[in-house]
């Protein structure tokens, strides 16, 4: 008899358990399997599984507070939840939720803008200034004074505020993030673009870095064609072999900060070290920030004889090269 009340006893013990378990399970679902718009909830310092399951029942986030205990003892991650803020939303099922807080999945607010090709210093300073991102002032003093310690910088002229070194790209960042930390970001994705095979290649031409970053920038501002990267940077090489003046338009639109479209011949006179139609070889620095396709054009520029190019007529950024004077004149006719 005593056997028979005991099995019952333990037979009606597992029938509630069980029970139990299938009604906390109808809890561990999503409060609204559509809703998925999500919301910044905290948990602070020292909070305890009661007072974050209370917490994410109060903001509707989660069905029932026990059915979230139940869930967070079934896991065996009592006590290892971590402050913070995180994204959560009433689509997410309690054990998503736990797992985002055990594994502290935090939400961290963020600031992301681009840098287009071809931008100057001061155009990305100006950019950075118009979002809200930096102190224009701050940025361009660390540009000139601020130790950063890449290889690519070794013997760089920092009164050139590392013109060219900025690379163009989209960032994200924190938004806690200061100047240094956002040229820190952009000089990190200089370095990643500029690798080991690069440092072998420009050895191999004789030519240092900055002036390989200051032949990309020249490139970067006279190309516009894809496929025409490596064209126009043959076209500089070849020039730079015997002694030629690069004549680059780009190089005096820098001195007169103004992208005019046409130069005068006042332009073109202007007395300055950046003028290539008045002295030879690359400018004293960088007149831009190249992307990559300029850095590896300025470094494994196609096979050519051509010494000129000229904009075409089709006013698509194509060019006419050509390798002689005369048939560049011809060219000029033709893109007038």
């Amino acid at each position: 008899m005593k056997k028979m009340v005991l099995f019952t006893f333990l037979l009606l013990t597992l029938i509630f358990v069980s029970g139990c378990a299938t009604i906390l399970e109808r809890y561990y679902t999503p409060v609204d399997p559509e809703q998925t718009e999500e919301v910044l909830f905290n948990v602070p310092s020292g909070a305890t599984t009661s007072s974050i399951a209370n917490a994410l029942f109060e903001e509707e986030l989660i069905q029932n507070v026990n059915a979230f205990k139940a869930k967070v003892k079934m896991m065996e991650v009592d006590g290892m939840m971590k402050a913070g803020d995180y994204k959560l939303s009433q689509s997410m099922d309690v054990e998503t939720i736990i797992n985002k807080i055990v594994n502290g999945d935090t939400f961290v607010e963020t600031i992301t803008f681009t840098i287009p090709e071809g931008y100057e210093v001061r155009q990305i300073a100006d950019k950075l200034e118009a979002e809200g991102l930096i102190d224009r002032e701050v940025f361009l003093d660390i540009l000139a004074n601020e130790p950063f310690d890449f290889k690519f910088l070794e013997g760089v002229d920092r009164q050139f505020l590392l013109e060219g070194y900025l690379f163009p790209d989209t960032y994200t960042l924190k938004a806690s993030a200061d100047e240094y930390a956002i040229i820190y970001k952009m000089l990190s994705r200089f370095n990643e673009v500029f690798d080991e095979t690069y440092y072998a290649r420009a050895e191999e031409l004789e030519m240092s870095i900055d002036q390989v970053v200051t032949l990309a920038s020249i490139i970067e501002r006279e190309a516009r064609v894809k496929e025409e990267f490596p064209i126009v940077a043959s076209v500089f090489h070849n020039r730079l072999k015997v002694n030629m003046l690069l004549q680059s338009c780009a190089t005096v639109q820098f001195i007169l900060q103004e992208r005019k479209p046409v130069l005068s011949y006042d332009d073109i006179a202007i007395i300055s070290p950046y003028n290539t139609y008045m002295n030879a070889g690359l400018t004293p620095s960088p007149i831009a920030s190249p992307g990559a396709l300029a850095l590896k054009s300025a470094l494994y520029p196609d096979d050519t004889n051509y010494l000129y190019f000229v904009t075409k007529e089709t006013n698509d950024g194509s060019h006419y090269f050509n390798e002689t004077l005369e048939g560049h004149n011809r060219d000029v006719k033709r893109g007038n």
